[in-house]
C-alpha cells in the first residue's frame, strides 16, 4: 500500500467527482490525509474523512497565504475555493473544535510564506512577524493536542528553522511533524532532520529549481525520515504534467525515490507508509 500524505480532495479542483476519485484511490490500496489551508478547507476535509471508515483523513490548518495581514491582496485559486477568499484572522477555539473529529490526524498545513510579500522593508517585516505569530499560535493548538504538525514554507526556510528551534529550546518542546513539499537546501535538510523532522516529497522532484538539488536531498535523506505525498490537484508528475493530480499518482513518487535511492519500488512503498503510519499514529 501507499499513504499520500498531502492531498487537497477537499479543494473545489474536486467538487464534481471527489467521490469517484476517492474510491478509484481506495481500490487501489492508497490512503490519503486531506489537509486545509484555512477554515472553509479545514472543516471540509474533515466533512469528507468522516464518510469513510478507513484511508480517508484530515489534518487543519490556516495557511500563511490565507492570514489577515492587512499587507498583501491574497491571491484567488479557483482550484481551491469556489467563491473569493476572504483574509482570516486564526480563530484557535474554531480549530480546536473541528480536532474532536477522530478523523484529524494533524494540524496543517501551517508555516511560513514569503512568496506573495509587501514591497517596502518595513511592511515587509510586519508581514513576516505576523505570519510567525499566526503560526506559533498553531503550534500551540498542536500541543495541546497532541497532534504532529505539516508545515508549508516557501522561500522562508531560514527563518523557519529560527522560530521552530527557538520554541524547541524555549519550551524544551519536542514537536512532531513534516516539512511538506521540502524545497530547501541539504543544509537545510539537516537541520530539519536533526530537529526530527520528516521531509515530504512530492511532483516537484521532477522539475528543476534553481539552487535545489531534489536529488541530492533525496539520496541523503534517510528512510526513516521521507513521506511521499501529491499535494494534488497541484504538481502532478510525468506523465500527467498539466493534468490534475490525484492521490494514485503517488506511486511515481515512490518509484522516482526508489530509483535515485537504488532501492526497490516495494521497499520504497513499505518504508514510506510505516513513517506516515507512525507520524500520524494511522
Amino acid at each position: 500500500m501507499l499513504i499520500d500524505t498531502h492531498a487537497h480532495l477537499n479543494f473545489n479542483g474536486y467538487k464534481g467527482d471527489f467521490e469517484e476519485v476517492i474510491k478509484r484511490t481506495l481500490d487501489n490500496n492508497v490512503w490519503v490525509i486531506n489537509v486545509g489551508s484555512q477554515y472553509e478547507t479545514s472543516k471540509k476535509a474533515v466533512e469528507i474523512a468522516e464518510k469513510y471508515p478507513e484511508g480517508i483523513f484530515a489534518a487543519i490548518g490556516l495557511h500563511p497565504i490565507h492570514l489577515e495581514t492587512g499587507l498583501v491582496k491574497i491571491k484567488n485559486d479557483e482550484e481551491e475555493v469556489e467563491v473569493n477568499t476572504k483574509e482570516e484572522v486564526f480563530d484557535y477555539e474554531k480549530y480546536k473544535e473541528l480536532a474532536r473529529s477522530p478523523k484529524v490526524v494533524a494540524i496543517g498545513e501551517i508555516g511560513l510564506d514569503y512568496y506573495y510579500r509587501p514591497k517596502t522593508k518595513r511592511k515587509l517585516e510586519l508581514f513576516k512577524e505576523k505570519q510567525k505569530k499566526a503560526l506559533l499560535k498553531q503550534l500551540e493548538l498542536a500541543k495541546e493536542l497532541n497532534l504532529p504538525v505539516i508545515f508549508h514554507c516557501r522561500m522562508a526556510h531560514q527563518d523557519l528553522l529560527k522560530v521552530l528551534k527557538l520554541k524547541i529550546k524555549n519550551e524544551k518542546l519536542k514537536i512532531d511533524g513534516v516539512i511538506h513539499c521540502f524545497t530547501g537546501s541539504w543544509e537545510e535538510a539537516q537541520e530539519y532532520l536533526e530537529m526530527g523532522f520528516y521531509l515530504g516529497f512530492n511532483g516537484i522532484i521532477f522539475k528543476s529549481i534553481e539552487g535545489i538539488d531534489f536529488k541530492e536531498n533525496i539520496k541523503k535523506t534517510p528512510l526513516d525520515k521521507i513521506l511521499i505525498e501529491t499535494d494534488c490537484p497541484y504538481l502532478a508528475p510525468p506523465p500527467f504534467l498539466n493534468q490534475r493530480n490525484e492521490p494514485l499518482f503517488v506511486k511515481y513518487i515512490a518509484e522516482k525515490i526508489a530509483k535515485i535511492k537504488d532501492l526497490g519500488y516495494e521497499k520504497i512503498s513499505e518504508i514510506t507508509t510505516e513513517n506516515a503510519k507512525k507520524l500520524f499514529n494511522l
